[in-house]
C-alpha cells in the first residue's frame, strides 16, 4: 500500500532488524506447567515411557513423519501432512502454545500426541498416533495428553474433531462427546464440527472412560525405565 504522507518527516525511508519484527509475528507464549514424564504397563509386559518431546528433536522426527504422506488409506496422509505442518510450525515459531508428547518403548519411538492452548478455557486436540499395534498405545497417548490438559494446565474445555472412522467412533462416539452447531463453530483442523468435552464432564465421565479403555495406569517413571529411554530411537518406516 502506498500514500502521500500529510506532513514533512526527517526520514522518508525506515528500516527494520527482522528480529524486531519476529515477535510481532510469533507473539509471546504462554507459560505452560510442563508435561511431568509418565509411564504405563502394555499388555505385553513391556512399559510405554512418555515424556514431551523436545523442539530440537523434531527435525529427527520430520522425515519420518513426512513417509506418512504416501499411505492413502485411513487418511494417514491428511494426518501426516498436518502433523508435519504443526510439527514444523512449533519449530518455526508459528503455531501458538503446542504441547507435544512422545511414548517410547526402550528409546524407539511408539506414539504421538498433540494438542494446543486456544487461550485459558479452550484446549484444541490435535493428532494423537500408535507406531506399533495391538498395544493400546494410541488410546494411551490420548489419554495423557487430556489429562495433562484438564489436570495440570486448567483447561475447562477439549474441544476435538476427526479425521479417521476409527477415531471418530473410539473417541467422538466412545465418550459421547456432544458438539457445536456448525457451521457456526468450526475446528481449526479444515473447520470441521467442534466436539467437544467440559473439565465436568471429564470429572464425572470421560476420565474414567479412558481409563477403561487404555486399562493400564500412567504412574512416574521408575529410574530403569528412564534409563531405558534415554536415547531416541526413530524406526525406519511407521507401522501402519
Amino acid at each position: 500500500m502506498w500514500k502521500e504522507i500529510p506532513e514533512k518527516v526527517s526520514q522518508e525511508k525506515i528500516t527494520f532488524d527482522v528480529r524486531e519484527l519476529e515477535p510481532l509475528l510469533s507473539g509471546p507464549s504462554l507459560k505452560l506447567e510442563p508435561y511431568k514424564p509418565e509411564m504405563a504397563k502394555l499388555k505385553d509386559g513391556s512399559y510405554l515411557y512418555i515424556r514431551p518431546l523436545e523442539k530440537e528433536e523434531v527435525p529427527k522426527l520430520l522425515p519420518f513423519i513426512k513417509k506418512l504422506l504416501d499411505v492413502d488409506h485411513d487418511f494417514y496422509d491428511i494426518v501426516g501432512v498436518r502433523v508435519y505442518g504443526e510439527l514444523l510450525g512449533w519449530y518455526r515459531n508459528r503455531l501458538k502454545d503446542p504441547y507435544f508428547m512422545i511414548g517410547t518403548i526402550n528409546g524407539k519411538l511408539a506414539g504421538f500426541a498433540n494438542a494446543r492452548v486456544m487461550n485459558n478455557g479452550i484446549h484444541i486436540s490435535l493428532h494423537s498416533m500408535a507406531f506399533v499395534r495391538g498395544l493400546r498405545v494410541g488410546a494411551i497417548m490420548y489419554y495423557a495428553k487430556a489429562k495433562y490438559a484438564f489436570e495440570k494446565l486448567g483447561a475447562k474445555e477439549w474441544w476435538a474433531t476427526y479425521e479417521s472412522y476409527n477415531g471418530f467412533k473410539r473417541w467422538g462416539l466412545g465418550m459421547a462427546q456432544p458438539s457445536y452447531p456448525w457451521p457456526d463453530v468450526q475446528h481449526e483442523l479444515g473447520g470441521a464440527k467442534v466436539y467437544y468435552v467440559t473439565k465436568e464432564y471429564w470429572d464425572l465421565s470421560i476420565k474414567e472412560y479412558l481409563e477403561q479403555l487404555v486399562k493400564t495406569e500412567l504412574v512416574e517413571p521408575t529410574p530403569e525405565v528412564v534409563e531405558a529411554n534415554k536415547e531416541l530411537i526413530i524406526p525406519d518406516s511407521p507401522v501402519v
